[in-house]
C-alpha cells in the first residue's frame, strides 16, 4: 500500500486492480478503527469488527508479498527499503510516542524504536518479511515452512514485545503466500463464478462472526499473542493457526475478486495507502480524547454507520496526491546523501521492483 515508485529508472505501468484493492484495503483499517470504541456492549459490532480482522491485514499482506517476488537485496533496493520503511518506522515511531503521551496522559512513555506502538508494527514486519525474501524463493514448500513458524511462535510467550516479533512471526505465512502467487492466481479470484460467490461467503462469514463474538476471542486473529498469553492450552496455538489462516484467505480470495478491475475515481489513491495508515492514526487515537465516542446515538447503529463514513472520508483526503506532496519527505525521502552512488546507471540488470505497504 505503499507509493509504488520503483528502485529502478524504468517506470512500468501502474494496475488499476492493485490500486484499487489497496486503497479498499485501507479504508477497512480506518473502519475497523474506528468503530473499536464501538464495540463494548454492542454485539453486531463486535461481529462486523471481527470480521474485516479476519482479511484486511491479511489481504494486505499477501499484495505486499507479491509485489515483493523481485527483491534480491541489490543496492537499489536495499536503499528502497531504508528510504521507504526504516526512516517512516523512525520518524512516525516518534510522532506516535508524543502524540500518545498527550492524548492518554502518559508523560513519561519512552520512545522505543524496539517496541512498536500502534499501528508501526507493519513496517517492522515488511522490513523483516522482505529481507528474508530471497531464502522463501529458494526453499522447497515455502507456503507449510512459514505455517510451521507461526504454530511455533504461537507456543513461544517469551518472544516478548521485541519489535512485535509474534506478529512478524505470525503473519509471515500470508506474506510468503503472496510470494508465491502469480498473475493468473489472481485472474482465477476474479472469475464471474467467484465474483457471485463473494457477497454470499461474506454474509455468513458474518453471521458465524456474530455466533463466534461470544464464545471465542477475536483476538486469535491479531496474532500478536501466544496461545499461553491469550489464556488457551498451547496446543490450541498451532490449531487456530490453521483454522484463522483458512478462513482468512477464503475472505481474501472473496474481497480480491470484488474489486474492480477498470480504474476508478479512487484508483490514484491506490499510489498514497501508506500516507492513509500512517496518518489515519492520528485522528483515531485524538477522536477518543476529543470525546467523539462521547454521546449516546454514537452507539447506536446510526452512529455506528456514521462512524465509517467519518473514517472513509478521512482516510480517502490522507491518500490524495497533495497529501502526498506535502509530506513525501518524512513517508518517502530521497535522501541520496546517505548512500553512495552506483557506478553503473540504476536499473541495469534489475528487473522492476515495486515496495508496497499499506
Amino acid at each position: 500500500m505503499h507509493d509504488e515508485r520503483l528502485a529502478t529508472a524504468a517506470p512500468r505501468e501502474r494496475d488499476a486492480y492493485f490500486d484499487n484493492a489497496k486503497y479498499l484495503a485501507i479504508v477497512l483499517v480506518a473502519v475497523g478503527h474506528a468503530w473499536e470504541p464501538l464495540r463494548v456492549g454492542s454485539r453486531s459490532v463486535s461481529a462486523l469488527y471481527l470480521l474485516v480482522y479476519t482479511f484486511h491485514m491479511p489481504a494486505f499482506i499477501v499484495v505486499s508479498g507479491y509485489f515483493s517476488r523481485n527483491f534480491d537485496a541489490s543496492p537499489g533496493r536495499l536503499r528502497r527499503l531504508v528510504t521507504g520503511l526504516v526512516v517512516p518506522y523512525v520518524v512516525f515511531e516518534t510522532a506516535y510516542t508524543f502524540f500518545t503521551r498527550w492524548t492518554d496522559r502518559v508523560p513519561d512513555r519512552p520512545v522505543s524504536l524496539l517496541d512498536p506502538l500502534y499501528l508501526t508494527w507493519f513496517l517492522v514486519a515488511l522490513f523483516v518479511w522482505r529481507l528474508t525474501t530471497p531464502l522463501w524463493q529458494r526453499v522447497r514448500h515455502p507456503v507449510p515452512l512459514a505455517l510451521a513458524v507461526a504454530m511455533l511462535a504461537t507456543l513461544t510467550p517469551s518472544i516478548g514485545d521485541d519489535l512485535d516479533l509474534q506478529r512478524v512471526l505470525q503473519f509471515l505465512p500470508y506474506f510468503v503466500l503472496g510470494l508465491c502467487l502469480k498473475p493468473e492466481h489472481f485472474r482465477l479470484v476474479r472469475r464471474r463464478t467467484v465474483q457471485l460467490a463473494a457477497l454470499p461467503v461474506f454474509a455468513v462469514a458474518l453471521a458465524l462472526a456474530y455466533w463466534a463474538v461470544p464464545r471465542m476471542s477475536g483476538a486469535w486473529f491479531y496474532h500478536r499473542d501466544s496461545a499461553q498469553e491469550l489464556g488457551a492450552p498451547a496446543w490450541s496455538g498451532p490449531v487456530m493457526t490453521l483454522v484463522t489462516f483458512g478462513c482468512s484467505l477464503v475472505l481474501v480470495g472473496c474481497f480480491l475478486a470484488l474489486v474492480p478491475g477498470r480504474r476508478t475515481w479512487f484508483t490514484v489513491l491506490g499510489a498514497g495507502t501508506l500516507y492513509g495508515y500512517l496518518l489515519h492514526g492520528f485522528l483515531i487515537q485524538g477522536a477518543r480524547f476529543w470525546g467523539w465516542y462521547g454521546p449516546a446515538w454514537v452507539h447506536d447503529p446510526l452512529g455506528t454507520a456514521a462512524a465509517a463514513l467519518v473514517a472513509t472520508a478521512l482516510v480517502t483526503a490522507l491518500c490524495t496526491p497533495p497529501v502526498r506532496r506535502a509530506l513525501r519527505g518524512l513517508v518517502e525521502p530521497e535522501m541520496r546523501w546517505a548512500f553512495r552512488q552506483p557506478t553503473a546507471p540504476p536499473g541495469r540488470g534489475e528487473r522492476p521492483y515495486a515496495a508496497t505497504a499499506p
